[in-house]
């Protein structure tokens, strides 16, 4: 196989919004979208209605253009991006001229057949964070990876790829960030370094264009804001999804279900969501019930309401071929299905059997499906969990002549799931109106936060997948997609009873919270694991709950930004070393100041690296000064978690669902530090959109340690707060304070909406 090198520009126009060049080999075309988002196309058959699944933009950004002999500028007040013409490579700088990335000046972008790769340079310090779910450490320098949505089931941790794909990536070296999007839906390869000498890194596809968005800002935070700038952000989610979640493959009735509801309200254990798997359904036929397990669906839901449970059901792509069934054959009368290249309908076999899969890129089989889910939600069912969606099928490797209308299976293998979810996601939100739904899935492509939460598949009961899993949530934050989990104590094998416990305590502090099993594994409610550990595993979930006004108001900092809920070190202390440092690359910011430490279930003490600044330990009060290693006890009842300094964090009394109006009371949790802060408090009513009308409750609250004063700002929207009262508690600023002994204030003062302050 020739390889064909991106040579010499033989022509250049400049464009509205960019330029064009013409090589022998190719056509290079550039867009500057924004001050720090510029996009490089290099094609040798460009299609411009080739839309991209994940880009919701279009370009718009001003840029000043100058040409020399050897070389083409583009300047925005962000960045700069230097074109060498001989050979042509791309080159972006920050506005003074400090190098971001560059081409490799011998190979730059270059085909073997018909895949394309794009080799740049590698400095020596430079570290790589993102690419979504993939396994192995935080920085992934020294490592390569592979875009091929799988169905990974019983994966190490090790493996690779895995369920996703989310091909952006943000570079750091020289104090300086930058960030890379390959828009690209192929099978798609990485190498940080891994193979190349410490010379280069690279990537490519296996087909299509080499297409990526540069971005140039500093910060990765703002990094971040750009990207789901360019591919979109979520919505609010559900309030009742936050709270604690209980699923298993499989409830097989629903007098099983409805007993699992009665013990957590039994031993007042807070929860939310009840999930059924595929034994729900008529012989593993989605959108049916099984009559005889599920004989009346909207009795068992109406039950489940009345103890403030939501059910959730799961939806697989594969349509069982059997006629009298009402998908299939709808599906087959109106084309609805993937193909092979002769017109005929392409049939895998997954769980139903014998199943067609519906081609979810055409607008009118999306319609369809959404439509089809009025079978959940007539009864209530207000929660949809996409799996199976690789897709999948026994065998795994399906044929890639098969065809999602002209497009064959290499092209759109890593968008499928997207599509699926997208459709589920519309569909649902035609038929319930004002009301959010909550959907789920297990593959997705860049851009998914639009349409749904995900979580990161098969895992097993193990220590290692319990760390791996948050590396993973905290990379898929990086990515954009902010509303994660994991399968707490592992869908796998059978955990421990001190690594049911330990995994539980993580996760609170998990975006999702969702405890999920195999078949045949031993069953995982709170209750099952004895009184002893039964008493830890409520007073964690139950502190989940006292948490929730700071995780929504989280989630709502998220909505307008895109920087996620659960955070790697990396974003906020991005030139701390010890953050990538294998020891403690676990570690992760849950909102703007809570750190958490994961430990294994068999260490009961913990090395913790604590950031610059002061920090307190949650459950004890006591005070550590930050940029250095601790040892801290850790046993199974106290996981650590630290408190920023200076940090405001509202919290609630214990409910025993998001539908407890509580009792009123919203306490101002505050610990002593030398700057000031603010908290962004956000309410809305967590079930409608009436939220995109400004029919919310926001407001700032402001720490001031010079005045000891807590300053709240006047109300914005018009949404009357749950709480009516506001109580201060005070940590840290107590000169007599020993031992880790914190000041409370118990004195009540009115949540209004008018603007006040309250002095210490």
């Amino acid at each position: 196989m020739d390889l064909e090198i991106l040579g010499k520009a033989e022509s250049i126009k400049k464009t509205k919004h960019g330029l064009v060049i013409q090589t022998k080999e190719a056509t290079a075309r550039i867009w500057v979208y924004s001050n720090n988002i510029i996009r490089v196309n290099v094609s040798k058959a460009f299609n411009a209605n080739d839309h991209s699944f994940a880009v919701i933009q279009q370009p718009a950004g001003d840029f000043e253009f100058s040409e020399s002999n050897d070389e083409v500028t583009i300047i925005t007040t962000g960045m700069r991006l230097g074109i060498a013409k001989n050979p042509l490579r791309f080159n972006f700088y920050t506005v003074n001229g400090h190098a971001l990335s560059e081409d490799d000046e011998r190979f730059g972008i270059n085909w073997q057949g018909n895949r394309v790769i794009n080799y740049r340079k590698l400095y020596p310090d430079e570290k790589f964070i993102g690419l979504g779910e993939k396994t192995g450490n935080l920085n992934k320098r020294g490592a390569s990876f592979v875009n091929w949505n799988t169905d990974a089931a019983m994966h190490d941790t090790k493996t690779d790829p895995l369920y996703k794909t989310i091909p952006f990536f943000v570079g750091i070296h020289d104090r300086l960030t930058y960030g890379l999007f390959f828009d690209n839906t192929h099978k798609s390869y990485f190498d940080f370094g891994a193979t190349t000498d410490d010379q280069m890194t690279w990537f490519g596809a296996d087909g299509g264009d080499m297409n990526y968005y540069f971005f140039g800002t500093q910060g990765i935070a703002k990094i971040i804001e750009d990207y789901t700038w360019l591919t979109g952000r979520m919505e609010m989610p559900p309030l009742w999804s936050l709270g604690y979640q209980q699923c298993r493959w499989s409830y097989m009735n629903a007098k099983e279900v409805l007993k699992v509801a009665e013990n957590f309200r039994k031993y007042n254990i807070p929860a939310d969501v009840i999930y059924c798997d595929i034994d729900y359904m008529d012989g593993f036929k989605i959108f049916t019930w099984n009559s005889q397990t599920f004989p009346d669906p909207k009795a068992l839901i109406d039950k489940l309401k009345e103890m403030n449970f939501r059910l959730i059901t799961i939806v697989d792509p594969g349509i069982k071929i059997e006629k009298g069934y009402p998908q299939y054959d709808e599906g087959v009368k109106k084309g609805y299905f993937a193909t092979y290249p002769n017109g005929e309908n392409y049939t895998g076999e997954v769980w139903p059997g014998r199943c067609h899969f519906p081609d979810f890129f055409r607008e009118d089989v999306r319609e369809w499906w959404g439509k089809s889910f009025a079978a959940l939600t007539q009864p209530g069912v207000e929660g949809f969990w996409n799996d199976m969606n690789e897709p999948a099928a026994w065998g795994q490797n399906i044929p890639w002549l098969v065809k999602f209308g002209e497009k064959f299976m290499p092209e759109v293998r890593n968008a499928y799931g997207m599509q699926m979810a997208r459709a589920t996601y519309d569909g649902v939100r035609k038929i319930m109106g004002n009301k959010r739904p909550f959907v789920l899935t297990r593959a997705a492509y860049a851009g998914t936060q639009r349409y749904s939460a995900v979580w990161t598949g098969d895992n097993s009961a193990f220590d290692e997948h319990m760390l791996m899993g948050q590396r993973m949530v905290s990379s898929l934050g990086i990515c954009g997609m902010s509303f994660a989990g994991v399968d707490i104590g592992g869908f796998s094998y059978n955990p421990s009873p001190e690594l049911i416990v330990r995994w539980n305590s993580l996760g609170v502090y998990t975006p999702m919270f969702r405890n999920h099993a195999q078949q045949g594994t031993i069953m995982r409610e709170p209750w099952r694991w004895g009184k002893k550990n039964m008493a830890i595993i409520k007073k964690d979930i139950e502190l989940r709950y006292r948490l929730l006004p700071y995780i929504y108001s989280a989630f709502y900092h998220s909505c307008l930004t895109g920087l996620p809920v659960s955070r790697a070190l990396a974003i906020d202390y991005t030139n701390d070393k010890k953050v990538y440092d294998e020891s403690y690359h676990n570690q992760f910011l849950f909102g703007d100041s809570i750190l958490v430490a994961p430990v294994e279930s068999t260490k009961l003490k913990a090395k913790v690296y604590l950031p610059k600044g002061a920090w307190y330990r949650f459950s004890t009060g006591e005070k550590f000064n930050g940029g250095k290693t601790i040892t801290v006890d850790a046993p199974l009842t106290d996981l650590p978690v630290f408190i920023k300094a200076g940090a405001i964090i509202p919290m609630q009394n214990v409910v025993q669902s998001t539908n407890d109006k509580g009792d009123g009371i919203l306490a101002l949790h505050t610990w002593n530090g030398v700057e000031p802060s603010i908290f962004n408090y956000y309410e809305d009513d967590g079930t409608t959109y009436d939220y995109q009308n400004k029919v919310y409750y926001k407001r700032q609250i402001i720490f001031d340690p010079v005045r000891r004063s807590i300053s709240f700002s006047d109300v914005e929207g018009s949404f009357t707060s749950r709480f009516s009262q506001v109580k201060l508690m005070l940590h840290g600023f107590s000169d007599s304070s020993k031992n880790g002994e914190t000041e409370r204030r118990q004195v009540l003062y009115k949540f209004g909406n008018a603007a006040f302050k309250l002095t210490f």
